[in-house]
């Protein structure tokens, strides 16, 4: 019989948080926790809520590292959905999660990703073997393709965050504006490629060992 999902809602009085901290450290051992999500759900904001309510022992890398260059997008006729799955290097990312989990004695390197340019910054994240704990949040750590499924592998624990969906539409719009896009454009991208990337991710939710709903938590 499978087990039941759990599912909390998160505030912003911190004792929610505080208990997925507790959950998430487990002292003497590394776990690398995934947090997954849509487009504009809170991912990142919650990672370093997360990892700064674990502390010292805990560190963040971000799938976003993984982006294809817009060089290659081009090469691959792919610029104009970038986000997409195809769009990131999902080996590459398993990859660097696989040697993370084995928490070697020197330091990992992880890309890092620039908003302002739009691109990815390779060896910008280092990762030593003190952290017992290291969060990773993107839209598809619960993707069953290949990449994406050998990612999920080297993950402990992946929760899946959401919020309202005019709420999170309107981020994602603005954020676009922030970072260079017209608002036509800003509007035009959320609908036909930050949807599209929705409804598919939207798809994993069932797969996540904790679903977390971020519309009460202050962002």
């Amino acid at each position: 019989m499978a087990r039941a999902q759990e599912y909390i809602s998160l505030s912003g009085t911190g004792a929610a948080l505080a208990e997925l901290a507790a959950r998430a450290h487990r002292p003497g051992r590394r776990r690398l926790i995934g947090v997954a999500g849509v487009p504009g759900a809170g991912k990142s904001t919650f990672a370093v809520a997360l990892a700064r309510a674990i502390g010292p022992a805990a560190v963040q890398v971000p799938m976003d590292g993984f982006h294809l260059a817009d060089v290659e997008l081009e090469r691959l006729g792919r610029r104009d959905r970038k986000g997409a799955p195809d769009t990131f290097d999902a080996y590459g990312y398993a990859s660097l999660l696989s040697r993370i989990q084995a928490r070697p004695s020197h330091v990992v390197y992880a890309p890092g990703f620039e908003r302002d340019l739009e691109q990815p910054i390779a060896a910008s994240l280092p990762v030593g073997p003190e952290p017992e704990v290291v969060v990773t949040e993107g839209n598809y750590l619960l993707l069953d393709q290949p990449g994406w499924r050998e990612a999920r592998a080297c993950l402990d624990e992946v929760w899946y965050v959401e919020t309202d969906d005019e709420v999170r539409s309107q981020r994602l719009v603005e954020r676009h504006i922030r970072f260079g896009k017209s608002p036509d454009e800003a509007a035009v991208w959320v609908q036909a490629v930050d949807s599209e990337n929705a409804r598919l991710v939207e798809k994993t939710r069932l797969r996540a060992d904790l679903r977390i709903d971020l519309s009460a938590f202050q962002l």
